[in-house]
């Protein structure tokens, strides 16, 4: 009888010891995608607010540099930004891009008689994937394993065009094409029910 209570005692000394992660108890995934931001920004000469030829030589060049693609997000800076707005945008749209109004705040003064034009971009990761920092056994609290979400979030924060989408998503277009909207209903309507022939008629037999 001592020693029964005794062993009680010390299982309940064991398990007042015992305090999992809250973050492990759930189903939720613990390594989740982070998504950062770089901005890059090139000072062009633009007098009166017009981009030379050979600035806007240097602005392709630059783009091309950074391989400038879907998911990237183009400013114009300076006292006169809106007049080079446009030599900008037409050098962006050889890329398949908008240049996007207001700019965020960069490092150094603009000069006088010159833009900045800046590519902000976005990279989704998952920080400290794989994750085996915690042994998987023994598990008495049946908690999440330490790499649990590290392979399907890796694979998503890679594959995302536009890892801001992870953030707050997309608004829908205003503009509604009613084809596109029902082709999907339209197609599953107008299929054949795969059991209209009735069943097919399969022997095991060797030869049939």
């Amino acid at each position: 009888m001592c020693r029964s209570i005794t062993l009680l005692a010390l299982a309940t000394a064991l398990a007042g010891c015992v305090t999992p992660d809250p973050e492990s108890r759930g189903v939720a995934a613990i390594n989740v995608p982070v998504v950062s931001r770089a901005d890059y920004a090139l000072d062009l000469t633009a007098p009166g607010g017009s981009l030379p030829s050979s600035e806007a030589g240097r602005l392709d060049g630059w783009f091309r540099s950074l391989q400038l693609g879907y998911g990237d997000s183009i400013y114009v800076d300076g006292p006169d930004a809106y007049s080079a707005k446009a030599d900008v945008a037409r050098v962006a749209g050889q890329y398949g891009l908008l240049v996007s109004n207001g700019a965020p705040v960069t490092t150094g003064a603009i000069q006088p008689g010159t833009v900045r034009v800046v590519v902000s971009r976005a990279r989704a990761s998952v920080p400290n994937c794989p994750n085996w920092s915690v042994p998987s056994q023994p598990n008495f609290e049946n908690a999440s394993m330490s790499n649990f979400g590290c392979a399907v979030n890796s694979n998503l924060a890679s594959m995302v065009a536009n890892p801001v989408d992870l953030i707050e998503g997309r608004e829908g277009s205003s503009v509604v094409d009613s084809l596109t909207a029902t082709k999907a209903v339209e197609t599953y309507r107008k299929a054949t029910p795969t059991g209209i022939s009735g069943l097919k008629d399969i022997s095991t037999k060797k030869g049939n």
